[in-house]
């Protein structure tokens, strides 16, 4: 009986250090394959954008919400009637002089009894959290309706004297402005509130102080310390964490929210450039309110912020295949007397993007701060479209008059939302037809479906059409952003980059989370209004973003016929570094004897060895915990020739100076 534990023990030990082989062809070329690999995906769902990445502080700024976005909303949601001291009055809504047709709400406050001050608050997305000793620069926009009482009973050459507090939820004031309030002119008015300590449940108040009625419109609390600094800028922490992962491009508005639930309902672009208090906002396709402050002013200037190519996608004439509560047979298309305006609107976006500062559209991104031009070179015409008589119809009138008026603009094309099916071979034969340069497969699979399709593109034909993956994620039990669906992902990556010749771009999917506002998951940041958590996803885009390379170099790699284990290797020409990549699913350790074939013999490198794993494959990074999956890197030496042990549950990479 000793015996045979001893005979077992030893069976199980040989299983844990059972080696493979990874011979990596060094001293040759390689080749040529896409530096531009990893990028990221953004949509507002799940409040990525208000509520987010854009700064805002306040909800409901414009008095735009309405039950069309949720039944319970109204142009007064998450606005508070104020009365100080004594003080009287109410708050109502009125559209009669907007600020802007494309902003047709606002609020009308009427003061009966000034007492301490009437007005409104406003406690933010969830809360206001404010810093001590920063700038936080509060504005808003009104004009005076009338003094005293209405129709006459007051005198008009006086002005309603208004303030503007930070507050704590009990009162406290922390900072405020005075402000006189005259004339039927709307006008901005604005200052800096510096609060002497710092409050993570605040609120905005303004309050009236004199009989009569003003006009309220734009209520906007912002940090001055946005990413960069930019005004209606990005919340600092969460644009940092996007940058780096050192995204190559950056695909905006979407997804789904690009075509919108109805043949009307679609993003138009236009609705988010120009004065923030002139933009449409309006019911998003996740169900709330987007105001599009962060637009595509916005989105463009981020991506030069950070070095990425910006991706834009627009519909191709037709809204989604599951619109008006019809799953699958929803899609309609423009009617055709429509589409010559829709298709001019498509090309003013590019103008706007790349037109000089004097032409019509480039004047209107110059009027923004952005004489020069952002340099558009991709486009995205449709998203995960059912391949119908009515799409092909309209994309190839989009298309045919891309390519003759703009053939420097890559367009890339769509073949329907899953890995294979029917929209999939029919959208590819459709590019193949008009000779399309780029289409977006999509796909949300299990993590298992990632290991089994390692070689996926391997026998996809080499030329035009070439592929972006435009929204994957490993979707394991429950949804979870677990290490087993991050190292899925991982080994899907090193077969992208493995084929990178035919895979140029991927963007995993969805990119951010709102804690409490969620309609997807899982999703690769999650956040609250003072705490952002990286997921083990995360991690895993972010370690490919920082390591990618522009030549695939020759590899074999020789493992035992049960071993989970993928792998990558790639030379960065800039740098010469060498890269290599090995994901392990198993839970087993693995030691992995690597060959650098061509090298000097007796050469030896310095390198860095990072390590990504976890306690075990259910392993989550939790909120307000330190992570437990996460990446540690240290300083290695590597030889033509040497062992590498690859923990189980991991991704391992070594960049290696030559």
């Amino acid at each position: 009986m000793k015996n045979r534990i001893i005979l077992f023990y030893l069976i199980g030990l040989a299983a844990v250090l059972q080696a493979a082989d990874l011979t990596i062809q060094a001293g040759r070329p390689g080749k040529a394959i896409s530096p531009d690999l990893v990028g990221v995906f953004f949509e507002d769902l799940n409040y990525a954008a208000d509520g987010g990445l854009y700064a805002e502080l306040i909800q409901n700024r414009s008095f735009e919400y309405s039950p069309t976005m949720q039944r319970d909303w109204h142009p007064l949601r998450f606005w508070e009637l104020e009365k100080r001291g004594g003080g009287d009055g109410h708050i109502g809504v009125a559209d009669m002089r907007p600020i802007h047709p494309d902003n047709p709400t606002y609020a009308l406050l009427t003061v009966l009894d000034p007492g301490d001050g009437v007005g409104l608050s406003n406690g933010g997305f969830d809360c206001i959290p404010i810093k001590a000793g920063e700038r936080y620069n509060a504005s808003f926009w009104a004009y005076q309706a009338y003094m005293g009482r209405m129709w006459g009973h007051g005198d008009n050459s006086k002005p309603m004297r208004v303030t503007l507090r930070l507050e704590t939820r009990d009162g406290e004031v922390l900072a405020d402005a005075s402000f006189k309030i005259k004339g039927r002119t709307w006008t901005r008015f604005s200052a800096a509130l510096v609060p002497p300590r710092t409050v993570n449940d605040a609120r905005l108040v303004l309050l009236a102080h004199d009989k009569g009625g003003i006009c309220l419109d734009m209520i906007s609390l912002f940090p001055e310390k946005t990413f960069r600094n930019r005004p209606n800028g990005l919340r600092a922490d969460l644009a940092q964490a996007i940058a780096d992962i050192r995204p190559k491009f950056i695909r905006f508005p979407g997804g789904c929210l690009v075509h919108g639930q109805g043949i009307r309902q679609y993003y138009d672009w236009k609705h988010s450039v120009g004065p923030v208090e002139q933009r449409c906002s309006g019911r998003n396709l996740w169900g709330y309110d987007q105001t599009r402050g962060f637009g595509y002013y916005e989105f463009f200037q981020y991506c030069e912020d950070i070095g990425a190519e910006p991706l834009p996608v627009v519909p191709a004439g037709v809204c989604c295949q599951h619109a008006g509560s019809s799953p699958g047979r929803g899609q309609e298309g423009l009617p055709l007397d429509e589409m010559p305006s829709y298709i001019q609107d498509v090309l003013d976006l590019i103008e706007w993007a790349n037109g000089l500062a004097d032409s019509k559209w480039g004047a209107v991104r110059a009027a923004a701060g952005h004489p020069e031009p952002f340099d558009l070179k991709y486009l995205g015409v449709g998203n995960e479209d059912a391949i119908t008589p009515v799409f092909r119809e309209r994309f190839s009138m989009i298309y045919e008059i891309l390519k003759k008026k703009h053939p420097e603009i890559v367009v890339i094309g769509t073949v329907g939302p899953f890995a294979g099916g029917e929209d999939y071979d029919n959208g590819w034969a459709f590019a193949r037809e008009l000779k399309l340069e780029i289409v977006d497969e999509h796909y949300y699979m299990p993590p298992q479906w990632f290991w089994d399709n390692l070689m996926r593109y391997d026998s996809y034909p080499r030329g035009a059409p070439t592929v972006y993956v435009g929204e994957y994620a490993a979707h394991d039990q429950g949804r979870r952003n677990t290490l087993r669906s991050a190292l899925a992902e991982a080994a899907g990556l090193t077969g992208f980059e493995r084929n990178g010749d035919v895979v140029l771009f991927a963007s995993y999917a969805p990119l951010l989370s709102r804690r409490g506002h969620t309609q997807w998951h899982p999703d690769m940041i999650y956040f609250d209004s003072t705490n952002v958590t990286l997921s083990a996803n995360y991690y895993v885009q972010q370690l490919f973003g920082q390591n990618g390379g522009d030549r695939a170099l020759e590899f074999e790699l020789d493992a035992p016929e049960a071993a989970r284990l993928a792998a990558s290797t790639v030379l960065d020409s800039k740098t010469g570094d060498i890269i290599v990549k090995i994901v392990n699913g198993d839970d087993t350790a693995r030691d992995i004897h690597i060959r650098l074939e061509g090298l000097d013999s007796d050469s030896e490198m310095k390198a860095i060895r990072t390590v990504l794993t976890g306690p075990d494959a259910d392993a989550v990074n939790e909120d307000g915990k330190d992570p437990v999956v996460r990446p540690e890197a240290s300083g290695v030496s590597a030889g033509p020739d040497f062992a590498c042990n690859v923990p189980a549950n991991s991704l391992i990479i070594y960049r290696i100076e030559r």
